[in-house]
């Protein structure tokens, strides 16, 4: 199996298999919980990771939301809120990165 740096989690899963399934068995788990909707949580993480930068999560967890039915405007105020937490590093980072999830609307 060909190594892919374009995408962590699968570099991850080929170098260290069984942490890669116990850290998926953690996030199914999360995702199963009942007491925020599927739409909130992508929400949620976008906030997370924007606050930190990470532009490759938001990218994947944006198309996550707007599957769940998440709007444009959701994901750029998810983006905005982290303003008062971490300054425009993630609005400046990661906002374009969200908003082409939606460039197909």
């Amino acid at each position: 199996m060909q190594k892919s740096p374009d995408n962590p989690m699968l570099l991850f899963a080929q170098e260290a298999p069984e942490v890669a399934n116990a850290f998926d068995a953690l996030i199914q788990s999360i995702v199963a919980s009942k007491g925020l909707d599927t739409k909130t949580k992508q929400l949620l993480y976008i906030a997370l990771k924007a606050a930190e930068g990470d532009q490759v999560a938001v990218g994947w967890h944006s198309a996550m939301a707007k599957a769940a039915g998440a709007k444009k405007a959701e994901v750029v105020d998810a983006i905005l809120l982290t303003l008062t937490v971490r300054g425009i590093r993630g609005v400046a980072s990661c906002l374009p990165t969200a908003l082409k999830a939606f460039e197909t609307e």
